[in-house]
Parts: C-alpha cells; structure tokens; sequence
C-alpha cells in the first residue's frame, strides 16, 4: 500500500521556498520588488539553506542563472517582481531559449482580482514570455504552487533543455495551503525524449563506414547529454575529423588530434572550407544555424548527412538530411560506434592541417606583434598561456568573442559560456559570476568588449557585495568593433555612430573596491596578466588594443562557406 506524503499548512510564498529546496536549488539570483515580497519575506527564514545572489538588474539575474547552469549542469532560478521586474528578464530568456538552458525565472504578480486593469506594475508577463520560453504558467491560487513549480522544474531540464517561467499573483503568495510536493516525471502530450531507430543506426554507420571523407560537426548537445567519452570514442573509432560550433567548444579538448577547430562566420579556414568537399556530413547535437552554412543553397550539396538530433522539430528545418537520428545523443553515439568500422583517414585529416597552416600565413594575426598597437590575438595568446588553457572563460558578444573562442585553448569540459544564438551584449559579466558561484574553485575568466562591458557593468556591485572572485579582461578598442568592421567591409568606412567614448574604468572599479590596472604597453602585458590571474579576488585588466583591427578569417552574409575570406 502506498504511503501518502505528510502535509503541512504553509503560506503560498513558504510554498515557493519549500518546492525549491525539494528540487534542491541552492543557489537564487535576483531583485526584490511589491509583488514578489511575500516569497523574498519566506526567503528570509532560509538564508542558510539557499545563497541568494542580489543583483543589480534582472538582466543579470537571467545572465547569471545562465552561467551557473552552463558549467554546473543544473537549472539556473532567478526571481523578479512584477511589471519592470519581468520584463527586464525578458532578454536573458530568450538567450536561455535559443541557447537550450535550463532556466525556471520566477516573477511576482499584482493580486488575481487587479489582473487585466492596468494596475501599477501589472505586466502581462506570460503572454509576452510565450514565444522565448519553453513552458510558461500563471498560478493564482496558493494550492497551484507546488504542481506548477514541479512542472516547471521539470520541463526547464528534461529533453533539450531551456528556460521556464512562473508568475505568481500576490494573493496567491499570502493565502495558505496544505503543502505536499510531488516531483514531475512526465507530461501528457511533452515527449522530452524518443527512444533511438536502430534501423536509423545502421543506415548511419554504413554511409560512415563508405566515406572516404567524413566529417563531425559537433554542437551543445554533446555538452548537455554529458556525452564527452562518448563522442571522442565515437571520432576516435572512426578517424573522423571533428570541427565546433560556438557552443559546442570545450566539448573536445582543443588539443585533441581530431579537433580541427571552429566552424561558421567567423571559424577557421579549413573546417569552412571542407564542409563543401567532406562525402559524409555527420552532425552531432547541433542546429545548422545560419552563421555555420552561410549560403544554404551551396551548402554541402556534395555529402551525404547524418544528423543525431534530440529535438525533431530541428531535423530537415535548415539542411535536409539524409539519415537522421532522433535521440539523446549519450546513447545514439554508443551504438553508431558499435557499428562503424575502426578507419584511417589522415590524407583527409592533413587537408584541414595544411589548410590550418595557410590561414596562419595569410591572415594579418600573423603580423600583429610588429604593429606598435596590442592586438586581441595576442592578449588571448598570452591569457591562453599563463592560465594553461584551464580557466573557465565567459565571452560577451562581438569580436573579441570570436577571437578568444578561437585562440584560447580549452582543456576542459564545460569551459566555455557565451552568448551564442541570441547574441547578447552585456551577457559576460553576470554570467561569469554566475559561473563562479556554480564551480568556485575554477578560475573564471571574463573576457568582454568596452561597448558590452557597459551595458551590465553595474553587476560590478554584485562581485563586490557578494565577495565574487571574477577576472575581467576588458579588450577597449574604442569601437563596437563588430559593428565597425562590418562598416569598414561594406558600408565603404563609413563608421556611423560605432566610436566609443569610454570612462575611465578604473576609477569605476575602484568605487566598486575592486583593483585594477590597465595596460597600454606591449611589454607590460605578460607581468600584468600574471598579477591579474594570480590575484586573489575580482580583478579588472583593461588592455588598449588596436581600433581598426578585423576579425578573419570571415565568410560574409550571403556567401557560400566556401567563401571563405581570409583578409
């Protein structure tokens, strides 16, 4: 006979806490406000059993959930008030949303009987989340609490994860209820995840085991599956070369044989330019967005795809494919190794190294140290370097985002968080600690740009407040250099409203007491990047790097990866 759950008659808002602790979140980023103060009031009673992070937007409570869930594995949580409160999470759902993380965002409401009359700070929340969140619910009634948050937890996490939201109405946060919490294993009508076509295996393994030049593209499925030995024991099996999206890096150590670098606008050389020569197409966890194929009309025509997909809706919706594997890719990979054939494909692995080599010779990096200017690469190179390519690293959006993808070198799994489908300025700061707080005994690395630095740079007073140890390196070229570069390609220099004129960020650093220093010199560079890694606390390293340089190498809007320009 089962034994029924105890109850015990709480208050909504007590409610919310309890669900919490029984998913056992451990960690809440965000901003107090009038609708949600009953939740933060029970959130008082619980300092010891769950860290709430204050920000100093909710943009950064979003961010930073974002960060903590990339690197921990678990769902990020962050909480908001009505109104400006749920609004201003808005663009961090929808980074959360294209970039399949796991979030649960829960806002308050103005109370059940005030909805639809324009009361003060009453947003209409859900219907503007609906098309960036996975799931979304309003609860008005304090006894929905507990099923609605077990639902959200478990829709946020299972199959291809992204982000939830739960609006709560003030009333429903006062009133009382027999609480009982019953975890959420299914959903009628969800199906989170399908089980593997054995017949679509082998169908895959035999157009492997044909190719004479096979190629992986690798994306953030083979990240949120924890498939790491899976994948390199599938690569391996098959001596396949193996190349990444932005958000697939980190999932191959960059010193992995079979690693062949970056794919897409702003990738290398060789992975660009061979995915129009490859036989076999085998694409892993990924989506085909459209800065990796560029041109889809002239995209890979030649090769025959493979596509190990979890999300169906994602199969045939940019590149038709010609198997495809519908699945968590933990347990697709296995049985495609099972059946592919042990092989040796160097003459077709040396064409991506000797490619590598050219775009080395020929792209203006190769030059930079001659120029009296710092260059990005050569900051990276040397951030690389003294950190041994262990740190986890967090990028905002822009060049130096290409750049440090590209030339840090990544040991380990999970190090790399970005904003990567949304392309969010202003994602790196929270997210980074974020970052942190889930794996404080990493080292995090904030690289980001002076134009993305000031869009959040007020979560300085979080690291200062909550005692967070991030380091930031500020790459302050004076331009939103993206943009810039773009102009100066193909809107004939024409730098319309892309100039910065920055403050000075040190004495900002300093009013959040954290140190600084900034480095203008070629020959300060690698003493000042060891005291800034070596620091004990967040550090910020601003480095004057050269205006007008370019990220290459580059395949333009509209072109064919093949396109690719390497100046």
């Amino acid at each position: 006979m089962e034994t029924q759950q105890k109850t015990k008659k709480i208050t909504g808002a007590q409610a919310v806490i309890e669900c919490l602790l029984e998913e056992k979140v451990d960690t809440l980023f965000g901003y107090p406000g009038g609708a949600i103060m009953p939740i933060y009031d029970a959130l008082y009673d619980f300092k010891k059993n769950i860290n709430h992070i204050l920000v100093r937007h909710e943009q950064g409570a979003t961010h930073a959930a974002q960060g903590y869930a990339r690197v921990s594995g678990k769902t990020g949580v962050c909480l908001a008030t009505s109104g400006p409160g749920a609004t201003n999470l808005i663009t961090g759902i929808a980074d959360a949303q294209i970039d399949s993380t796991p979030l649960v965002c829960i806002t308050g409401q103005v109370a059940s009987h005030l909805l639809g009359t324009d009361a003060f700070q009453e947003t209409d929340v859900v219907g503007i989340s609906t098309p960036v969140t996975k799931w979304n619910v309003q609860v008005t009634k304090a006894e929905e609490i507990p099923a609605a948050l077990a639902k959200a937890f478990y829709i946020a996490r299972s199959g291809r994860p992204g982000p939830v939201l739960v609006d709560i109405t003030k009333d429903a946060q006062f009133e009382s209820l027999e609480f009982q919490y019953k975890p959420c294993n299914s959903v009628r009508s969800y199906v989170p995840s399908y089980p593997i076509d054995k017949s679509k295996i082998k169908e895959a393994a035999e157009l492997i085991n044909k190719a004479k030049r096979p190629y992986v593209l690798f994306g953030q499925g083979v990240l949120l599956a924890n498939a790491k030995k899976e994948f390199e024991a599938f690569i391996e099996k098959g001596n396949i070369p193996a190349a990444w999206t932005i958000m697939g890096l980190s999932a191959l150590s960059a010193d992995h044989p079979l690693n062949v670098g970056m794919l897409g606008m702003h990738g290398n050389y060789g992975p660009n330019l061979l995915t129009n020569e490859c036989d076999v197409l085998i694409a892993v966890g990924m989506r085909f967005d459209d800065r990796v194929t560029g041109d889809l009309e002239r995209y890979a025509k030649q090769a025959k795809v493979i596509h190990l997909e979890i999300d169906p809706a994602e199969i045939d919706k940019n590149v038709k494919t010609d198997v495809a594997v519908v699945g968590n890719c933990k347990k697709s990979l296995p049985l495609l190794t099972d059946y592919i054939k042990k092989r040796k494909h160097n003459d077709w692995i040396d064409r991506f190294r000797k490619l590598e080599k050219i775009e080395l010779e020929q792209t203006n990096y190769n030059a930079c140290n001659s120029t009296k200017e710092l260059s990005m690469k050569e900051v990276i190179e040397v951030v690389s370097k003294q950190s041994k390519g262990e740190a986890i690293l967090v990028t905002d959006v822009g060049q130096h985002q290409m750049i440090a993808q590209r030339i840090y070198q990544f040991k380990n799994w999970k190090s790399n968080v970005t904003s990567g489908g949304l392309g969010t300025m202003g994602f790196c700061l929270p997210a980074a600690l974020g970052a942190k707080i889930a794996q404080p005994d990493r080292q995090v690395i904030a690289v980001i740009g002076d134009g993305g630095f000031q869009m959040t740079i007020q979560e300085l007073g979080t690291l200062f407040q909550s005692n967070i140890d991030v380091k930031i390196l500020l790459l302050n070229n004076e331009f939103l250099g993206m943009v810039r570069q773009w102009q100066e390609l193909f809107f004939e220099k024409r730098y319309s409203f892309t100039n910065m004129t920055n403050p000075n960020f040190q004495a900002i650093a300093k009013g959040y007491s954290i140190e600084s220093k900034k480095v203008t010199e070629r020959k300060e560079l690698l003493t000042e990047v060891e005291k800034f890694l070596n620091h004990k606390g967040s550090y910020l390293l601003e480095v004057k790097v050269k205006k007008e340089e370019n990220v290459f190498p580059m395949v333009p809007t509209g072109a064919s990866v093949s396109e690719v320009r390497l100046n």
